[in-house]
């Protein structure tokens, strides 16, 4: 009978930082972008619109920059998920369930990649 490992190997923890690097740069980058758009002041420019239809864009507008910033603070929350991953790889935790102790499926990890449990303690922990 095999003995099951507890916990990947150093090759297998380069794959996964990199691959958790390359995400964490397209969430920053992703981040930039939408805290650019929402910096901007709100230019209305030369238009000479009517009162109502005024209105109707404003609401319009502060209702995007509500999803906007939304967005944000998810992508702000991804983006602490990755890094205190790469931290679990650093110190050797990375990939190991915090709720059973065993190894997070390479799959799942793919997938989710700041995840710290299988997805049978996961379902567990909901229910």
């Amino acid at each position: 009978m095999q003995e099951e490992r507890t916990r990947y190997s150093e090759e297998e923890l380069r794959e996964f930082e990199e691959l958790i690097r390359g995400k964490l740069e397209a969430t920053r980058s992703e981040l930039e972008y939408i805290k650019t758009g929402l910096s901007k002041k709100n230019d209305s420019g030369t238009d000479v619109t009517s009162g109502a239809a005024k209105l109707v864009e404003d609401g319009a507008d502060a209702s995007e920059r509500e999803n906007l910033s939304q967005l944000a603070a998810r992508l702000q929350k991804y983006s602490v998920q990755l890094e205190n991953a790469l931290i679990r790889i650093k110190n050797g935790t990375y990939g190991v369930c915090i709720d059973t102790g065993k190894l997070i499926p390479k799959e799942r990890l793919r997938i989710v990649p700041h995840t710290q449990q299988t997805i049978e303690a996961k379902l567990r922990r909901a229910s």
